[in-house]
């Protein structure tokens, strides 16, 4: 089975030793991934701005291993306030909202005080 190792160039990756994705036969693992915009490496104030850019890296990590958030089974999200995730819900839902995977919310720290939220999920690649 062939292991494909997926980045996002973020610099985060280099630094801790990780890979944005994993691609294990019909598997993808995407790690928890932030709000921020790794081309210029910002992140935008409000939980909102962060949840979409969350899922703009969530979902061109899929493409890179073929796949997409229809493939998505598993989601984790990690919030240092859980008060803030109902104002998440209208943005996930969009992503999530037909496919509903098994989910669940963690209130904890995260690396990076500008944090607001990071999402992990996995996927298992349907045959098309």
């Amino acid at each position: 089975m062939t292991r494909t190792l997926i980045s996002s160039g973020s610099s985060f990756e280099r630094e801790i030793g990780y890979s944005r994705a994993v691609v294990q036969g019909d598997w993808v693992f995407v790690s928890g991934t932030t709000g921020f915009d790794y081309a210029t490496m910002t992140i935008a104030d409000d939980i909102e701005t962060q949840t979409e850019q969350c899922l703009k890296n969530i979902e061109a990590a899929l493409i890179q291993a073929g796949s997409g958030f229809q493939d998505v089974v598993r989601v984790t999200y990690v919030l240092p306030d859980a008060g803030q995730f109902p104002d998440c819900w209208p943005i996930l839902r969009r992503c999530f909202g037909e496919v509903r995977p098994a989910a669940m919310m963690i209130a904890a720290g995260l690396a990076d005080p500008r944090m607001r939220i990071e999402i992990e999920v996995t996927a298992l690649k349907q045959g098309r």
